[in-house]
């Protein structure tokens, strides 16, 4: 299969980089680590050890089978923007946040398939990715369902080693997923915690209400996400990645713009539109969003 994975950050580039070993991928992303992929081939440490040899480009290519997509979610309309043009088969949002398939099925003639991604990854240097775990990618129609797209990506994934389930159920994984990283993401941006940390005293106080709420607005949504369910997932990440620093604490680290109003921020607009309050929510995505403009990166 002809991939091309847009967004070669940490995630995509471990997730190109292992494709790869079964599959022609080319790694689209920014200058150094483009340039380094280019010249000496991608090397994967940590929990696995490979080198591999993907294109590596500035612009998608005219045509693919697939397209991953692993920009920031404030980046996705530019993605979409970018593949428009380009011959895809099928595009497979694994990005954090909810609304991305929605902008990208917008922009986009390839059907849209969402997905969910546990493995941990962080990018030390150019040419670099280190797989701080391995996890699971869960993917299928973004409405829910099964498909034979579905399957055959699934396959795909599966063919290089890649833990991998097709779901039927994506709305409630999507849901899910966002309970977790509001209940992780904003709390350990903020308290320079690793993701086991909250698992804790205030920590979890603070996470496992932010997953509660979450859960709350996703049974308004027509959900079914138990609070108990919503706490459970934000453990079991937590302890499996329990050394792992979040997405959102590396880039506020980094003085990056952050996705809080794709996780938190989103779970406030939707409690907004249904005339109920998710303060925990709502006090994380004000807090994160005072450093943003704070350090000049919103």
């Amino acid at each position: 299969m002809e991939i091309v994975v847009f967004g070669a950050g940490s995630l995509g580039s471990l997730l190109g980089g292992l494709l790869e070993r079964e599959h022609d991928v080319t790694l689209v992303g920014r200058d150094q680590h483009v340039r380094a992929i280019d010249e000496r081939g991608l090397r994967i440490s940590g929990t696995i050890e490979a080198t591999v040899r993907p294109a590596a480009r500035f612009a998608p290519p005219e045509a693919a089978d697939l397209a991953i997509v692993c920009v920031k979610s404030f980046d996705t309309a530019a993605a979409a923007t970018a593949l428009a043009d380009c011959d895809l088969d099928a595009c497979l949002s694994v990005q954090n946040g909810m609304g991305n398939e929605r902008i990208l099925a917008d922009q986009l003639d390839a059907p849209v398939l969402a997905g969910t991604c546990s493995y941990g990854a962080f990018r030390p240097s150019p040419g670099e990715v280190r797989c701080t775990g391995v996890g699971e990618v869960a993917l299928g129609p973004r409405t829910g369902g099964s498909s034979a797209l579905a399957d055959r990506v699934g396959a795909a994934f599966e063919r290089a080693g890649i833990v991998t389930s097709v779901d039927e159920d994506m709305p409630a994984r999507l849901w899910e997923k966002l309970a977790v990283n509001a209940g992780i993401n904003a709390t350990t941006a903020l308290a320079r915690i690793d993701n086991g940390s909250v698992l804790d005293g205030d920590a979890w106080s603070i996470a496992s209400a932010a997953a509660r709420e979450t859960a709350a607005v996703a049974r308004l949504e027509g959900i079914d996400l138990p609070d108990s369910a919503a706490e459970r997932a934000v453990r079991t990440v937590a302890e499996a990645t329990a050394e792992n620093t979040s997405s959102m604490q590396q880039d506020v680290l980094a003085d990056r713009r952050t996705e809080i109003d794709a996780i938190n921020g989103f779970v406030v607009d939707r409690a907004g539109e249904r005339g109920v309050e998710v303060p925990v929510n709502g006090t994380l995505t004000r807090l994160i969003r005072t450093w943003e403009i704070g350090r000049g990166v919103r």
